[in-house]
């Protein structure tokens, strides 16, 4: 599968969420997130039936195949082999990651959520292609579950010890997007800074101008 060559080049990571995206559906929230940028769009949805996932997947699909972006979808297995996913994220307390790669197969991309060192280097072991890192800054508008904020220390210390791509995810907004990059992330995942924003489009377009700046600086 050709994306899983091309997750280096992943900067702008996108997370639809209905309840923040002001009445827009997975659908519209991924539409205009790629207008704006989005180099991979993530489907999450923790409340909605097999069958309305379903249809927000396949739906999201066709679009990420016209529009050539990574389709990853949360926590699903079955739903992302149902609609053919580019690949699967799965956190902690979700199906654990040796097995959703054996499930998956070598061809589709397993993302794993990492809130420690530890927990890093068991998902790179377990065949992990890329980390969620955080929460970085707060983030509990978005996750209430999401704990306590790790900060950029552990971005740095994963940096150092995982050789897989790391993605920043929790309370990251425009100002503190430099220090993420500088601090080792390869990219950020951003939700309600996005999908939250009155202009979905113009938001993601602001974040992928603010990380392209900072790849001149570099």
């Amino acid at each position: 599968m050709d994306s899983m060559k091309n997750i280096q080049n992943w900067k702008l990571y996108i997370i639809t969420n209905q309840e923040l995206s002001g009445g827009k559906s997975h659908l519209q929230v991924a539409e205009e997130a790629i207008l704006g940028g989005a180099d991979v769009i993530q489907l999450r949805d923790k409340t909605a039936s097999s069958g309305e996932l379903y249809n927000s997947a396949r739906q999201i699909r066709e679009l990420t195949r016209k529009n050539n972006v990574p389709l990853i979808i949360n926590d699903r297995l079955d739903i992302a082999l149902a609609v053919e996913s580019d690949g699967l994220h799965v956190g902690q307390e979700d199906l654990p990651a040796r097995v959703a790669r054996i499930l998956l197969g070598p061809s589709r991309i397993l993302g794993v959520s990492a809130g420690s060192l530890e927990e890093a280097l068991q998902a790179e072991k377990d065949g992990a292609d890329y980390l969620g890192v955080g929460p970085v800054f707060e983030a509990r508008a978005t996750k209430a579950d999401a704990g306590e904020p790790k900060g950029l220390t552990l971005i740095s210390k994963i940096h150092q010890h995982c050789q897989i791509p790391i993605f920043a995810i929790g309370g990251i907004n425009l100002v503190n997007v430099p220090a993420v990059f500088q601090a080792g992330a390869d990219g950020i995942a951003v939700i309600s800074a996005v999908v939250a924003a009155p202009d979905i489009r113009q938001a993601a377009l602001e974040f992928k101008q603010t990380i392209e700046s900072l790849k001149i600086l570099r």
